[in-house]
């Protein structure tokens, strides 16, 4: 029986791992961290790692309707959704994630776009 992504490189233990250097990476990224600056971070690698998880073939599952309610408003725009989806790309990467499987993550990021970006400007940025 074929394993899930999730699965192959630990679970939880190890997307949570790469979540955590990803919002290092996305803070210090002069584009991205003013959307950071009044949210619990903590709780926000929770949320991505269950997220991240799902994309890996992982227990949870998110619809392309949540997504935009959780991101809309905020008025990313797509430069910053491509600066976003770069620092996952490398991050994966750094973390030995296959090629392959990058390649794949990657383009489902990028094909999220339309979900997220839009809306109003934050009142933060």
């Amino acid at each position: 029986m074929k394993t899930s992504l999730f699965e192959r490189i630990g679970g939880f233990a190890k997307v949570r791992l790469i979540i955590s250097d990803f919002y290092d990476r996305i803070l210090d990224s002069e584009m991205l961290r003013s959307y950071f600056e009044n949210i619990d971070i903590r709780r926000m690698i929770d949320h991505q790692t269950k997220f991240v998880s799902a994309l890996m073939g992982g227990p949870v599952s998110y619809s392309n309707e949540q997504l935009g309610r959780a991101h809309h408003h905020l008025g990313i725009t797509p430069d910053e959704y491509a600066e976003m989806g770069e620092i996952f790309r490398e991050t994966l990467e750094d973390h030995d994630i296959p090629l392959v499987e990058v390649d794949r993550l990657h383009a489902h990021i990028l094909a999220l776009q339309e979900h997220v970006i839009g809306g109003a400007p934050a009142e933060t940025k």
